[in-house]
């Protein structure tokens, strides 16, 4: 029997992660890859000395902000396809509730991280401490506790000795493809500093195996049954196909079958553009032909996804009467959903067996359905090609035209970051994607300030990659500050910084449901107290170039496909700046081809908003429970 090794508990975490391992399909990565952190009185002389004190094991990143620090991980854990992760680690107080907002957007997209936020002292023999907050009824909570309903495991070690249990439960969690998204373990600051007898059995190399469940034969025998008896089949992709790394198992079934393949916003690029059954974007934001398709299936086979409002439309998209879902997910609580048929299994297993089952009877849709959707895919295209092209490379560009610049220079390896504002409709429904992890678009939070910092995950992932952040002025404006951890460290990531002086989507949403656009603009307050003035004098090509990004100005669709083609080539973090349509104006994408639910004010005087309220009507009364 071997000697126990005395390290604080601090230490002991560092040396346990920096041994966690994960495996599938015969392939061994690291679990944890690197941690982020920013040190405060909490965590500098526990977690703070351990990564010193460890630094040839555990990789570590300075970050600027706690909440872009998650985002940076979670970049990292999509890219890495879930297999590696980051830790995070902050100080007690704000340091960790800053962590929330970047939680719950890992939890809510089932993508890992593991958060290692410190906390007031165990003992309490300081008590309150800097940033405590005291709660008069618990003596036991802390500020961590908001992180609780955020993560998908949560503890607060207390006890030395509670770290063994603990930490091998964050890495099953973590390594568990249906349960994982943010880990917490909350860490007392006198706890961290805190020397005890390890077992030396604890810092042993350990694999997690991430498991392929295969279906159900009896759920696989019903599934089967459900296609063979379908006219009008149409499969929505949704995240987990990446995940799984299904992509090529389901562009050979899509092959096999003929049945279209339209794809949520995470599911985006499952496959290619140009694949004869890929339709394009599903839903509100998704294009005319895919939700054409959805309004007259039969049947829809969900791969993955969770069917959020944007992609059924808040539940008017699929009209047939009798419409049935076929639901392949690896979660049963998302394989149950909209009374569907459920086929519990990892997304590439189940889709394996699908195909070996109805290989039998080579099933395939009708010619003429193939047909009609080819046809309307091919009108489309030429509704997109008519966004993309700048007739006057001269002028200003509109938003369209600086997806369609872009979409000139780039290849299969190049991958784009987006989150939040206009350009999350834009991209679903315009962007050509050319392989299976180029649209990284985060739509489950839609956390605006996430993309700057994801594209440093990203990168640290995928070092040999173009990797490009599009950001409007408002994205921008919520968290620029990793910039400068992106030019401390020479990660040479790509910003395309859009300037239209407001928020551009809600400004469209706020019109439609008779908000008049209200607070929704980049302007100078006018004598009615309206934001209707001229624009603000702010200048965010020169606040980028502050942080230490070089930046091209581009006034022009001319000079906008120069700036890109210098970016591309760049191996420095560069930015281009390009300012588009006004906040007033729309961005020139095609309108939303299905509706969504936002309600309108049931009572209103003015004529915007009971105009708006007539319409919600009509839309309401066309939804369906799905029963």
């Amino acid at each position: 029997m071997t000697s126990p090794t005395r390290l604080t508990v601090a230490q002991a975490l560092v040396r346990f992660l920096s041994a966690q391992y994960t495996e599938r399909d015969g392939v061994r990565r690291r679990l944890i890859g690197a941690t982020w952190g920013i040190f405060g009185h909490g965590n500098v002389a526990g977690l703070g000395q351990a990564l010193l004190e460890y630094a040839d094991d555990m990789p570590y990143h300075q970050g600027r902000n706690e909440q872009s620090m998650v985002h940076a991980a979670v970049g990292y854990a999509r890219q890495s396809n879930r297999l590696s992760a980051h830790a995070v680690t902050t100080s007690i107080g704000p340091g960790a509730t800053n962590l929330v907002t970047g939680a719950a957007l890992a939890t809510i997209n089932h993508l890992p991280v593991l958060l290692l936020p410190g906390d007031t002292f165990a003992t309490r023999v300081a008590d309150p401490v800097l940033q405590q907050l005291e709660v008069p009824y618990a003596g036991d909570v802390s500020v961590n506790d908001c992180l609780r309903p955020v993560s998908r495991y949560f503890d607060r070690i207390t006890r030395p000795e509670a770290l063994i249990p603990a930490a091998l439960q964050a890495m099953r969690v973590l390594s568990d493809p249906v349960e994982t998204g943010a880990v917490t373990l909350a860490l007392p600051q006198d706890v961290q500093a805190e020397a005890y007898d390890w077992p030396d059995e604890f810092f042993a190399e350990r694999t997690w195996h991430v498991r392929r469940p295969a279906a159900d034969p009896a759920e696989l025998a019903e599934a089967v049954r459900a296609v063979r008896a379908a006219k009008r089949p149409l499969i929505i992709a949704g995240g987990g196909v990446h995940h799984s790394r299904a992509e090529a198992a389901l562009a050979e079934f899509a092959s096999a079958t003929g049945i279209p393949v339209a794809s949520t916003q995470a599911g985006k690029g499952s496959l290619n553009h140009d694949h004869p059954q890929d339709v394009g974007g599903i839903g509100h934001t998704g294009t005319a032909t895919a939700d054409e398709l959805a309004r007259l299936a039969d049947l829809v086979i969900g791969i993955g996804t969770r069917y959020t409002d944007f992609t059924t439309a808040s539940g008017t998209l699929f009209e047939r009467p009798g419409v049935r879902f076929l639901n392949l997910n690896i979660a049963p609580y998302d394989g149950h959903k909209l009374a569907g048929q459920p086929l519990i299994a990892d997304a590439r297993s189940g889709l394996t067996a699908l195909a070996e089952e109805l290989g039998s009877d080579e099933y395939r849709v009708t010619a003429s359905y193939i047909a009609e959707y080819r046809e309307d895919k091919e009108r489309w295209e030429q509704r997109v090609d008519a966004c993309y092209e700048a007739e006057e490379p001269d002028v200003r560009p509109t938003q369209p035209q600086v997806l369609g610049a872009l979409d000139e220079i780039v290849d299969e390896s190049d991958i784009l970051i987006n989150a939040a504002g206009s350009l999350p409709g834009d991209l679903h429904k315009l962007w050509r994607t050319r392989s299976f992890d180029q649209y990284h678009l985060e739509y489950g939070y839609s956390c605006m300030g996430y993309e700057i910092p994801a594209a440093i995950g990203v990168k640290l992932a995928a070092p040999d990659r173009p990797v490009w952040a599009l950001v409007g002025d408002g994205t921008y404006l919520m968290m620029p500050t990793e910039i400068v951890t992106a030019v401390q460290e020479g990660i040479a990531i790509k910003v395309v910084l859009i300037q239209n002086h407001g928020y551009a989507s809600i400004g469209g949403l706020s019109e439609s449901v008779g908000g008049e656009r209200f607070g929704t603009a980049y302007r100078h307050q006018a004598d009615d107290g309206t934001y209707t003035g001229a624009p603000l004098p702010v200048d965010l090509a020169a606040n980028a170039a502050s942080l230490g990004m070089r930046v091209l100005r581009a006034k022009t669709v001319s000079d906008l496909r120069e700036a890109l083609a210098v970016a591309r080539a760049a191996d420095t973090p560069t930015c281009v700046y390009v300012e588009t349509e006004t906040a007033d104006t729309v961005s020139g994408a095609p309108p939303a081809q299905a509706w969504w639910d936002v309600p309108v004010a049931a009572t209103a005087t003015r004529s915007s908003a009971v105009k708006a309220r007539e319409l919600y009507e009509r839309h309401v009364s066309t939804r369906r429970r799905h029963l």
